[in-house]
């Protein structure tokens, strides 16, 4: 996976497609629920992510992509310094008020459980999107969004035992969705 996702962009909702043979997604909240609308549903929201955050990354390094989507080729200056990677253009058209850039910057981390929970509540609540977290090898990706998360893992049996140990969390729809 991580020589195939050097061809790709690092971009969570391209990445779906092709590795459907080593992705699952999980929900959030019961019953596929998209926001949570108390604490207790806030929580529950938390342990699902850390708890599979934890099945992939515990005791390990980790990379947290964090994207900021533009009409801009350039990077804004007030992100210019913290963590740049690098800039893709996303959606190429031929008027400049329509081209979409994203920008990447990452942060390498120790992984704890709890470590990004400000992050994930800002997911959660939709006021950030298109997170990866990933290990430095890139062969494990977890892409949290508002109501879930794709997971991308090493293979596909991988993906089916952290699949089954979550079955409750999954979604009723025929393509996973």
């Amino acid at each position: 996976m991580a020589a195939a996702l050097a061809r790709l962009p690092p971009v969570g909702y391209k990445l779906r497609g092709p590795y459907r043979d080593v992705w699952v997604r999980f929900h959030s909240l019961p019953d596929s629920k998209r926001y949570a609308e108390d604490e207790s549903e806030c929580t529950v929201v938390l342990e699902r992510y850390n708890t599979v955050l934890d099945e992939l990354f515990a005791g390990a390094d980790v990379y947290v992509i964090t994207p900021l989507w533009t009409t801009e080729a350039e990077v804004p200056r007030s992100q210019a310094v913290t963590g740049y990677w690098q800039s893709l253009l996303v959606e190429d058209d031929p008027d400049p008020a329509f081209r979409t850039y994203c920008h990447l910057f990452v942060a390498r981390r120790p992984w704890g459980r709890g470590c990004i929970d400000d992050l994930l509540r800002d997911i959660a609540d939709d006021k950030v999107a298109g997170v990866l977290i990933t290990d430095t090898r890139l062969l494990r990706i977890h892409h949290p969004y508002d109501g879930g998360a794709d997971v991308f893992l090493a293979t596909s049996e991988e993906r089916d035992r952290v699949r089954d140990r979550h079955a409750d969390w999954l979604s009723r729809h025929p393509l996973g969705l």
